[in-house]
């Protein structure tokens, strides 16, 4: 359709977001939230708010969910999913990260139960409880050495 015609275009905007995938002595970061009143599995993970670049964002919502201070390692990939359910779309990037600091003082985000460090194996037998079919796919590519460098996601000024 040409920008110039005088009828209305409906713009398709997935939300966007992030994940890290924290490894410590071999168990994974994990989130557990309340979501729809069930109680999920999830990566530190949530959406890019405005002014921020998208390793921003990751640093930001795992400290805000795990109380956590990461330092970003790795770009692991860009993953598209749109939920059956309601047909809602997302865009996930997903890095990895280093934990540095814990500040279990700190209040968790709203939803937020608890902030739990999982073996792979564990995660993978709970996969009905995941918030989506990203998180499984994330890691999956994760434990499978899907790396980039970080230069890979570029923010432009």
């Amino acid at each position: 359709m040409n920008p110039s015609d005088n009828e209305s275009v409906a713009i398709f905007a997935p939300d966007l977001t992030v994940a890290t995938v924290v490894v410590r002595d071999g168990r994974l970061l994990m989130i557990e939230e309340m979501v729809q009143g069930q109680a999920v599995l999830n990566q530190p993970a949530g959406h890019l708010e405005p002014d921020e670049t998208l390793q921003q964002a990751a640093i930001r919502e795992t400290l805000e969910e795990s109380g956590w201070d990461v330092e970003l390692i790795d770009f692991i990939g860009c993953y598209q999913w749109t939920s059956p359910s309601d047909g809602r779309s997302f865009v996930r990037f997903a890095f990895s990260g280093r934990a540095c600091r814990h500040h279990p003082e700190r209040p968790l985000d709203d939803g937020v139960i608890r902030a739990v460090w999982m073996s792979p194996s564990e995660i993978s037998d709970c996969a009905d409880r995941h918030r989506s079919p990203l998180v499984l796919a994330v890691i999956d590519d994760f434990l499978a050495g899907k790396r980039l460098p970080l230069a890979a996601v570029r923010q432009l000024a």
